[in-house]
């Protein structure tokens, strides 16, 4: 039997309360993972307050919250022996995983359409109140289930930097394959939070020779700079969305950007964003995840410029294994660690959200 905490999250608007619970065994295929950090995602924070409904997708309250995470092998069921790339596995052995899990038998899945999975199972959608309670990332451990995809982190990369790649850096790296991201091209990120920045780096890895970036907070658009942004656009300072498409214009040598990514989270982007997209732009829509919101666009814009609006969730699970080989590579170089700069302990949770929910801190983390 594991014994261990887990942040209990009854309903939107209710404090976390921290409960003791007991996992009866780990069973065959199936591998408890002890979280050594798990940081605060903007989903986590939309969860909390209700915007973001889990139940849409199969979910149940109670729950536990929490999918951006980072853990040691606590105890392997049997059959396993190696992750995804068949290194080995054993108690200790650093891992981190997608937080959804695929049959890899339906027609999505078959067709290499893993992400869109008409099973998909995912963290933060079990019960928290029965086996096997851990079902998210705010607790001691986290139960893999049997067949789920894993790759072990490298010694050189920390938990601090290991933690955002599951989610974040995974995200952008998968939505810049979908559109082909090109050497020479034009970048603009609509937002420098967690997703903008590694959206920054990874376009300036693939070979981007221009990336803007816009946010409205300082320490963002210092990041954003820090990060690899060639050209940042305060949005208080140009302060109209005309000013900036305009901004834009004369940053591509009036083509406007071959690529644009949307990670601000609210629809009134968009028509901005598709604004600055240039003949045949490729706009990537990342952040508006919450139901119910709408926006006015001139659809002729599409046509005559021949664009496309490319819509991403979630990744395909072999995008995870590349990401750690992005960490490791460019941790050296870029502030990676800028992103986890503040801990909290399980029990100061409700003090974690407060935190992240007032936009101080880009990815506040949790720290069993």
């Amino acid at each position: 039997m594991y014994k261990g905490r887990i942040a209990r999250f009854d309903e939107p608007g209710k404090p976390f309360q921290i409960e003791t619970v007991t996992l009866p065994e780990v069973g065959p295929g199936e591998i408890l993972v002890r979280v050594t950090r798990a940081k605060i995602c903007g989903s986590d924070v939309h969860a909390w307050h209700g915007t973001f409904a889990t139940r849409g997708l199969g979910g149940q309250l109670p729950t536990v919250l929490g999918h951006e995470m980072v853990g040691a092998v606590e105890a392997l069921g049997d059959g396993v022996a190696a992750d995804s790339n068949g290194k080995p596995l054993q108690t200790g052995t650093r891992v981190v995983f997608p937080y959804f899990y695929s049959c890899h038998s339906c027609r999505n899945c078959l067709a290499g359409r893993r992400n869109g999975c008409l099973k998909l199972k995912m963290a933060m959608l079990g019960r928290a109140d029965e086996p096997p309670y851990f079902v998210g990332g705010y607790g001691d451990y986290y139960l893999l289930p049997a067949g789920a995809v894993v790759y072990t982190v490298p010694d050189s990369v920390g938990d601090d930097i290991a933690a955002g790649a599951n989610c974040a850096l995974s995200q952008v790296m998968y939505g810049f394959e979908r559109v082909d991201l090109q050497l020479g091209e034009h970048v603009v990120v609509q937002g420098a939070g967690a997703l903008g920045l590694y959206a920054i780096a990874v376009a300036k890895a693939r070979g981007a020779t221009n990336v803007i970036a816009i946010d409205g907070i300082t320490e963002r658009l210092e990041l954003a700079a820090a990060f690899g942004a060639d050209t940042v656009l305060d949005l208080n300072q140009v302060a109209t969305p005309r000013d900036r498409a305009k901004a834009v214009r004369a940053l591509t040598d009036g083509h406007g950007a071959d690529v644009v990514v949307e990670v601000v989270g609210h629809p009134s982007a968009i028509e901005e964003g598709l604004q600055m997209l240039g003949q045949f732009g490729r706009y990537v829509e990342i952040g508006n995840i919450n139901a119910g919101q709408t926006f006015a666009f001139d659809p002729s814009r599409f046509v005559f410029g021949n664009k496309t609006m490319v819509g991403v969730s979630l990744y395909d699970p072999a995008v995870l294994s590349r990401a750690l080989i992005f960490l490791d590579r460019h941790q050296h170089e870029l502030p990676f660690d800028r992103l986890a700069a503040t801990t909290y302990s399980l029990d100061d949770i409700n003090d974690a959200f407060a935190a992240a929910d007032g936009k101080r801190d880009i990815r506040a983390s949790i720290t069993p």
